[in-house]
């Protein structure tokens, strides 16, 4: 059946809005609706689409291009790094031991040696669903966990090398000479994608400044530059993808523009190349044939026990506890990204079956779903790296005072927010002397003598008056700062800089949805800019009026110091009560739960030795609605701002911190932190994890 190509798109954009959310619903992955829509739609369903259309076929390689590019995108350089050695011993063994059952499997159902071998590669590598996982915890930092995030760079670049070559021989004319002349082109093309796009990349956003959307499009332009040279020099494109990812990480970093550059890829094309993928899923065959189930569990139970032996193998060569094994093992269990990728490949390139496609989704299925649920059980008790709360550790801020008075920078634009913002402020600055800074930003005209200009001058005069009397009537000493600027935010965050502020105040911003997403409003971009917490906040009620504050702790970090530190200095100042809440896992042991409650009880007297605050441990599986029900007889929440991690093959995004805004109803302080932090009220700690949480005191005999 023939259908327009502006028909299929729209019939696309139905798809990907609706059936995930459909599925999710359902309490299943949005992914599974996506192929089961491709499965519908596809030559085995209605036959609205088939995989050989130009429309399907451009978006898809562009959805398959940016997969890749996304998970070397994604990649962690600076963890891996820190254990660059260890990860690459894992990498080798998570990489080799699958290789070697993958193509056992293939010669096993008659494959030759070059399909074979290819569908070891397939086994070969992971994606990291079970991070956010792990993140959550706060054990990211343990040894086990650092080293298999790591491991990761070797197993996709190992697994997509081994891809270009075994389709490079399936060409056709491929001798000795050829496979040379082939690594040879590989090993100088990588290096000129790595080193070559990393430095063109860290000089292009130096002199664009904040050009946003040049910067966007320089990453997509090297995307697709790679990919061109990569089918040039004879391997697949998205070995090309792939290694650009990796190449331009360290320019992009955690900014705006990866947040826009994974939104389009994760919102449009990648899901679209998981429709694609379900168009050439036979469902009657595969139920017909026994051979592809018996393919099918080879396979599912072969990648399985492959990667149980790596990770043993890796606890027996670097002395890792069970328990660090088996996280090991069900960290780089799943298989999405780089595995989906190369089975459409080798479908494409007529090396695989469709019976293998198959015997992958079924793959893909159950180790997305099996690897996370086992990380969630055995990283419980996984202890995090050196603990600085212990005897003997440096002090946090509150024992040692800073030479520095305290500098507060407070937007002012909305009047009914103004008197808030400012009492909050002069709270603060009262506890440390120092000094508030009002700052009214006004849009700049090209003509500076334009009515318009001169009105919002005058305007923005008002307000400044407005909160400098009031933070005179506080008994604080104000600075009004008036500044021009095109950009709200960076001129917020140009003004905090020259004024050398330690935090940020803002009142709360109502740009959300899709605007929001694609581009930014100014919370956002303030955040990415500044150089200090920047506290968010919506306040109900005045700031002095608070007698009970929540903070809700996730795990002992040195951002959690800071947020306890905000707290204890509110409620020095309005003999407020401060408790700390942390929700642990339902199945913790008793052990686990003193342990916690012991370290947070330290952690506040670390922060304020004479603090009269409360500590409570909930058993609770659903964090967000535990926290919301405690919330409900406390004055003021102060919550983490995190930046949410968009994983690779996930479409839905979402995190604790959402959930409990939307639904908190009293007020509320969002504390964000910038991205090197330097502020005298909440930095002055050491840059380390605050506290190691096992599940009890570490045993003398394991097991």
């Amino acid at each position: 059946m023939h259908i327009e190509p502006v028909v299929s798109f729209a019939i696309l954009l139905a798809v990907i809005l609706i059936v995930p959310i459909f599925f999710e619903r359902l309490r299943l992955p949005g992914l599974v609706g996506l192929l089961a829509a491709g499965v519908v739609l596809g030559p085995n369903g209605l036959n609205l689409f088939q995989t050989d259309s130009e429309t399907i076929r451009l978006l898809s390689d562009i959805g398959l291009i940016y997969l890749l590019f996304m998970s070397g995108l994604e990649v962690d350089i600076e963890q891996f790094q820190a254990t660059k050695h260890r990860s690459a011993g894992f990498g080798f063994f998570t990489f080799i031991v699958p290789l070697i059952f993958g193509t056992i499997v293939g010669r096993l159902f008659d494959f030759g040696w070059n399909p074979a071998i290819l569908i070891g590669s397939l086994f070969a590598s992971h994606t990291l669903l079970a991070y956010p996982i792990v993140s959550r915890m706060g054990v990211v930092t343990n040894e086990a966990v650092t080293v298999t995030i790591g491991a990761t760079i070797f197993t996709d670049i190992g697994a997509l090398l081994v891809l270009a070559v075994c389709v490079g021989i399936h060409g056709g004319d491929f001798d000795t000479f050829s496979l040379v002349r082939l690594l040879l082109s590989l090993a100088i093309y990588s290096a000129l994608v790595l080193f070559g796009f990393n430095w063109l990349g860290k000089e292009f956003f130096r002199r664009s400044g904040d050009e946003e959307g040049n910067q966007f499009l320089f990453i997509l332009l090297a995307v697709f530059v790679a990919a061109v040279g990569a089918e040039v020099i004879g391997v697949e494109k998205i070995v090309g993808a792939f290694l650009a990812g990796l190449a331009v990480n360290n320019a992009v970093g955690e900014g705006p523009v990866k947040e826009k550059v994974l939104f389009v890829g994760t919102v449009l094309f990648v899901p679209i190349f998981f429709i694609d993928l379900g168009l050439l899923i036979d469902i009657p065959a595969f139920i017909g044939s026994l051979g592809a189930i018996q393919l099918t569990l080879a396979t599912v139970v072969g990648l399985i026990s492959s990667k149980f032996l790596a990770a043993l193998l890796a606890k027996l060569a670097y002395r890792y506890s069970v328990r660090e094994m088996i996280t090991m093992w069900s960290l780089s269990m799943p298989q999405v990204a780089a595995t989906l990728a190369a089975t459409l490949v080798g479908v494409r390139a007529g090396l695989l079956t469709e019976d293998v496609l198959n015997a992958v989704i079924v793959l893909m299925l159950v180790t997305a779903t099996l690897g996370p649920l086992i990380t969630a059980r055995s990283a419980v008790g996984l202890i995090p790296a050196a603990s600085s709360l212990e005897p003997g550790s440096p002090v946090a801020w509150g024992e040692e005072v800073s030479s520095q008075a305290l500098t507060v920078v407070v937007p002012v634009y909305n009047p009914q927010t103004e008197r808030y913002l400012i009492e909050m402020a002069a709270l603060l600055v009262k506890h440390e002397s120092g000094k508030v800074f009002p700052l009214s930003i006004t849009a700049a005209h090209a003509h500076m003598d334009a009515p318009e200009l001169k009105k919002a001058l005058q305007g923005s005069d008002l307000l400044l008056n407005r909160a400098t009397e009031m933070s005179r009537g506080f008994g604080v000493e104000a600075e009004p700062l008036l500044r021009i600027d095109d950009s709200i935010a960076q001129g917020i965050s140009r003004a905090s800089r020259e004024e050398n502020a330690n935090l940020i105040i803002m009142g709360w911003g109502r740009t959300t949805g899709l605007r929001a997403r694609l581009f930014g409003n100014v919370i956002d971009s303030v955040l990415w800019a500044s150089h200090c917490p920047v506290a968010v906040t919506r306040l109900l009620d005045s700031p002095t009026s608070f007698r009970r504050i929540l903070v809700p702790i996730e795990n002992l970090t040195q951002q959690a110091v800071r947020m306890v530190r905000f707290a204890e200095v509110l409620a020095d100042e309005n003999q407020a009560q401060v408790t700390l809440l942390h929700v642990c896992d339902r199945h913790a042991s008793a052990n686990r739960v003193s342990w916690m409650e012991s370290q947070l009880k330290l952690l506040l007297a670390k922060c304020s030795p004479n603090s009269n605050s409360e500590v409570r441990i909930v058993p609770n599986d659903d964090v967000a609605g535990a926290i919301l029900q405690e919330a409900q007889s406390y004055d003021l929440v102060v919550l983490r701002s995190l930046r949410r991690r968009v994983s690779v093959g996930e479409l839905a995004i979402s995190d604790v911190t959402t959930q409990v805004v939307k639904q908190l109803t009293c007020s509320l302080v969002m504390l964000g932190e910038p991205q090197r932090q330097s502020s005298a009220l909440l930095t002055n700690i050491p840059n380390t994890p605050i506290a190691s949480i096992p599940d009890q005191p570490k045993p003398v005999v394991e097991g």
